[in-house]
């Protein structure tokens, strides 16, 4: 006689519950590990990108924004521009001291500095006088060490005007004949004419390149090597700012500064 065979076995439900359950930390498991490193690996990452831009930031290059026309038609309102720190010697934060300069200072250069009466602000000038030079103007013409300057760049939007301002007044003690000159109270220097000045160690004069529209050297004297920041490189974006736009950070692009070296 053949024997029957032995009846099949059904999981109970604590068994199905176990599975279940096993098969559900397995799934945790396998999607937990990618989540896990990937979060990882940027936990990494992210302070080390932080540490490099700092780095950049502060040896390296800087953006910027111009807010106003001083520099025009050489910079524009609402340009972006990229500074190289390094080439002057960038400060060493805390420090007070600079890494060694790629090259000196030259006549013509355009450099970000510190405003002096103000240095939580930036300005961008034209330098026009290093330590030593003897400046003057005359009639908007600039003259250094007694030769009239020759400036391309320069742009006069109103060269028929000359005021006098009391601002000025700072520039009698560094006149080349600043005792008789300041005795005789014969000193009068307005916009256009003004000098001749001697720049100090360690200083330098600074103009705009939109002469007649400018808060610069000629107003508040000159500017400490110590509040140096950099030269411009780039406009790396620019827009029209004075626009009824209502995002004119967008509609408004000037694509064609895309790119400008500045010089």
């Amino acid at each position: 006689m053949t024997p029957s065979p032995p009846p099949s076995r059904l999981p109970s439900d604590a068994a199905l519950h176990a599975n279940a359950l096993r098969a559900a930390n397995g799934r945790t498991r396998a999607t937990r590990g990618p989540r896990l490193t990937w979060t990882w690996e940027w936990a990494k990452v992210v302070p080390a990108a932080v540490v490099l831009f700092l780095v950049l930031r502060t040896f390296f290059v800087e953006a910027y924004k111009i807010p106003t026309g001083s520099m025009e038609h050489t910079l524009l309102v609402g340009d972006f521009l990229l500074v190289n720190k390094l080439v002057y010697g960038a400060e060493v934060p805390f420090t007070g001291k600079r890494l060694p300069a790629l090259r000196p200072l030259r006549h013509g250069d355009v450099v970000v500095f510190d405003y002096p009466v103000d240095p939580s602000k930036n300005f961008v000038k034209r330098l026009v006088g290093l330590p030593g030079d003897t400046l003057a103007m005359r009639d908007g013409i600039l003259v250094r060490n007694g030769q009239s300057q020759t400036e391309r760049y320069v742009e006069h939007s109103d060269p028929d005007v000359d005021p006098v301002n009391a601002d000025f007044a700072w520039q009698r003690g560094f006149l080349v004949n600043a005792a008789d000159a300041a005795d005789a109270g014969a000193y009068r220097p307005s916009r256009n004419n003004w000098g001749p000045l001697v720049v100090p160690p360690k200083h330098f004069f600074v103009l705009g390149d939109n002469r007649d529209n400018s808060l610069d050297s000629r107003y508040w004297g000159f500017v400490s090597d110590s509040l140096l920041r950099g030269t411009p490189l780039v406009v790396y974006y620019s827009y029209t700012p004075d626009s009824v736009t209502a995002v004119p950070w967008l509609m408004r692009i000037r694509w064609t500064r895309f790119g400008t070296v500045v010089r």
